[in-house]
């Protein structure tokens, strides 16, 4: 009997995943339980500032609607406020899109995983982005009114109660009924509301991460890497970005305004940066990529910003790396594609976006990559070769600069050794054989200048820079030992022995540069003594001609005092005569 029931609860259970002649069991209404909304609230969302991407991405979703509704025109610009109250902590998120009427307002809103968008062209279908903001808030509330509606449809999310029944260890009553619990829906007066509008209000934002979710300045820079909004108007490839990609792509369709931050926010690309190293970068030219997808349609498009490829593009210019889009919204961040290339590091040194179009390429739930699918793996198939061609042009002007920096590095020796040849402080064996020595520095030079990868660099400007150096060699050879040079001014010996130190100095120094300020200084030294032994001589002799005269008056003694007086009277009487 045992046996028997064992084989007929069998037949049972298999019964109920569908083999042919089984008998079905009907199961009782599955549990959704209360973490459920946790998961698709603050437990989706790594970082807190995606809260503004989920409600600028609606926002979008809200005003293409509306213009496709007519009920935003043509030349009308979508717009998106974002007022920001640091005394109560308060931020309000309003578009003026199509909005959302009352008889739908609290069952849209309240929906999970239920999103009227799916199917559609709209960039959120999942139904849960708009539940971004329970995790980071005190109290979330979403408003809307749509014309012919006096009052204005309010919904509250009290998310410290949420909380509490996460923490609590009471039996799970499911997440329908938690959701009642929470959430109170009103309408109240429209006061100062527009006609037409939505806003979400996170109310008594928690402080996390330098708060960042409160700074202005910090909410510009994020939706300016994110948000469907337009280049700035001075950067010069934007209207060309623009125009190639306007078939398949919408452009800078979104004004986003922040308050305490002047102006819209703009893309943050612009026509140069400034590197690490305080060198400013210009951007040279824009290239465009288009990838197929299976079927031959367009899966992709793109561009990328060239430039010199000197190093990482700054993280303080909130564009490096090859990124992602989808619906203009980006997906993931700077590091997404960082694999497609031969060494990671190469991808901070790129500044492209690559928007894809085809639908069957799905962002995830989270938004920080897309689906694995054989779409997806067919656009990274196509764009490895991008990847490819970026990395080599990064190897490129890294050889490039190397062989340049090994060309200063030898222009410098030269120019160093070329000093002590015009220093006129060594005897000419020794200036000899140093000036032999510069011919293979200046060969090693020459074939530097030579060197295909520098062809962008102007060799001809390599090659005339080496001229003139052996022009400057051969003038300085010509003229050692100028009449100015101290060492020309002492006797031969002493000459010979002072460049004898000087050769000892610079053999035995570890530095040629100090070697040859340290001749400098012996040679100003002695520049100076010169000066004084001319000086010197010149009043010895002055006195020693004053001493003889004094002693050939003493010797004539007072008759040749009075005779010597005599002649200079007659003298000077001659002088007197007419």
């Amino acid at each position: 009997m045992i046996a028997h029931g064992v084989a007929k609860s069998e037949r049972a259970i298999v019964g109920h995943v569908g083999v042919l002649g089984s008998t079905s069991i009907a199961l009782e209404d599955p549990v959704v339980g209360r973490d459920v909304l946790e998961l698709v609230s603050s437990a989706m969302y790594v970082d807190p500032m995606t809260v503004y991407r989920e409600y600028v991405q609606n926002a979008t979703d809200a005003i293409e609607e509306a213009r496709r509704r007519g009920l935003l025109g043509a030349t009308e610009l979508g717009r998106v406020e974002i007022a920001v109250d640091p005394s109560t902590r308060n931020i309000r998120i309003r578009d003026n899109g199509s909005g959302i009427g009352w008889p739908e307002f609290a069952r849209r809103l309240t929906a999970l995983g239920a999103s009227v968008k799916r199917g559609t062209s709209a960039r959120g279908f999942r139904g849960v982005g708009r539940l971004a903001g329970l995790g980071y808030a005190q109290e979330l509330v979403f408003r809307s009114r749509i014309p012919g509606e006096d009052l204005v449809s309010e919904l509250r999310w009290d998310c410290r109660r949420m909380k509490a029944a996460f923490r609590s260890s009471e039996p799970d009553s499911g997440v329908a009924t938690l959701i009642r619990s929470i959430v109170t829906v009103e309408r109240v007066a429209a006061a100062d509301h527009p006609d037409r509008f939505f806003e979400v209000e996170l109310r008594g934002i928690l402080r996390l991460r330098n708060d960042r979710l409160m700074s202005p300045t910090a909410i510009a820079e994020y939706l300016s890497q994110v948000a469907p909004v337009p280049f700035a108007p001075d950067f010069r490839f934007g209207p060309e970005i623009t125009e190639a990609l306007r078939q398949n792509v919408d452009l800078g369709n979104l004004e986003i305004v922040v308050d305490g931050v002047d102006g819209p926010v703009f893309r943050p690309h612009r026509n140069q940066f400034v590197a690490d190293d305080k060198r400013t970068i210009t951007f040279e030219d824009v290239e465009f990529v288009t990838v197929p997808g299976i079927d031959g349609e367009t899966a992709a498009v793109g561009w990328i910003l060239h430039h010199a490829y000197e190093g990482a593009i700054p993280s303080g210019s909130l564009y490096k790396g090859l990124r992602l889009r989808s619906g203009n919204v980006q997906v993931g961040d700077h590091a997404s594609l960082e694999e497609l290339f031969p060494e990671p590091r190469f991808n901070v040194w790129s500044v492209g976006e690559i928007h894809v179009i085809d639908r069957r390429i799905v962002p995830n739930g989270r938004r920080d990559h897309f689906e694995q699918s054989a779409h997806f793996h067919n656009l990274i198939n196509h764009l490895t070769p991008t990847a490819r061609d970026i990395a080599r042009r990064c190897r490129t002007s890294s050889i490039r600069r190397k062989w340049l920096r090994e060309f200063d590095l030898h222009h410098s020796g030269v120019m160093e050794r070329l000093g002590i040849i015009r220093q006129g402080s060594l005897a000419r064996a020794k200036r000899d054989a140093l000036v032999v020595s510069l011919e293979p520095t200046l060969l090693q030079m020459e074939k530097i200048a030579g060197m295909s990868v520098l062809s962008d660099d102007g060799p001809d400007e390599l090659l005339k820079m080496i001229r003139r150096l052996r022009a400057e060699i051969a003038a300085a050879v010509r003229g050692v030992v100028p009449e100015a040079s101290p060492l020309a001014r002492l006797p031969p010996r002493r000459r010979s022995m002072y460049e004898h130190l000087f050769s000892l100095v610079y053999e035995c120094s570890a530095n040629r540069v100090a070697a040859k300020a340290l001749v400098d200084r012996i040679l100003d030294k002695l520049n100076a003594a010169g000066d004084e032994n001319i000086v010197t001589g010149r009043i010895k002799k002055a006195v020693a001609k004053d001493v003889r005269a004094r002693k050939a008056v003493a010797k004539k003694g007072p008759i040749g005092k009075t005779r010597a007086k005599k002649v200079a009277v007659q003298k000077v009487s001659r002088k007197k005569r007419p």
